[in-house]
């Protein structure tokens, strides 16, 4: 079987990095939830894609004059006031609320729900033995000192979380790196856009590559290496049951629930 690896959460269900969407991943049965860590300005380890709050939150009635202003300028207490949830209802970015698959009762409790901390969602992952991939974002210009990756591994030191329940994951392979040096139990997947002469040393053993850019070729090629591929982000079912026939090891997928259904009754 393939690793359902729920991105975001079950973000075409939920909120993207929100405890309501790894709650989702969970109840439906994913194997991993995928969520990104960014950090505030005062430190705090929190649970964002993007570089800004525009998208995801209503930043735009809360703080109008800094909507566009990285999030590392904003602290912990200020990103709290913030509404995580209300811009899915408003926008149902995968029409999942047209075709009738959340619930009157879901969706009444997504307005108002914050973004959380990496905290609470290790505390759910660990209370479940479930298994998270926190990627690290690139830090901002303005917090590029940060040390991101040690208070990531300290967090999951001081939460005693078992090794065997986290991978990090990265763009930037010196975080992983890092990660490797000092937790060499921990998982690390090296995030990449292809498998092209760059990747073609092979340096890691999982490598997470973007699925409009890797072919079956590819994927043979690092197996034969002796690295393992995972690829984001496949929502279509014939890409997954292709990707699935060429010996990934797991996909991202904003619908978790589409892959379950899909292994539980292909027989992959």
């Amino acid at each position: 079987m393939v690793l359902t690896i729920a991105h975001r959460g079950a973000r075409s269900l939920a909120p993207e990095n929100t405890l309501v969407a790894v709650k989702k991943a969970w109840e439906i049965g994913a194997d991993i939830v995928e969520v990104d860590v960014t950090v505030t300005h005062d430190g705090h380890l929190i649970l964002l894609h993007d570089d800004t709050l525009i998208r995801t939150t209503d930043i735009r009635s809360r703080f109008p004059n800094r909507m566009y202003t990285p999030c590392s300028t904003f602290t912990l207490k200020e990103i709290r006031t913030l509404d995580a949830g209300s811009w899915f209802i408003a926008t149902d970015p995968f029409g999942s609320i047209a075709a009738g698959d959340i619930s009157r009762e879901e969706l009444s409790s997504f307005a108002g729900i914050a973004i959380p901390t990496l905290e609470e969602v290790l505390q759910f992952v660990c209370e479940r033995s479930w298994k998270i991939n926190i990627e690290i974002k690139k830090m901002s210009p303005s917090m590029k000192n940060f040390p991101i990756t040690d208070a990531i591994l300290d967090l999951i030191n001081m939460m005693q979380v078992p090794a065997e329940s986290v991978i990090i994951s990265s763009f930037v392979h010196e975080y992983i790196r890092k990660v490797h040096v000092r937790r060499p139990d921990i998982e690390i997947n090296a995030l990449i856009r292809d498998l092209g002469t760059n990747s073609r040393t092979y340096e890691f053993r999982i490598y997470n590559a973007d699925a409009r850019f890797i072919t079956e070729k590819h994927i043979a090629d690092a197996n034969e290496h002796g690295c393992r591929i995972n690829l984001y982000t496949v929502n279509n079912r014939e890409d997954m049951l292709r990707f699935i026939g060429a010996g990934v090891r797991g996909l991202f997928t904003d619908f978790p629930q589409d892959l379950i259904q899909l292994q539980k009754f292909s027989g992959k």
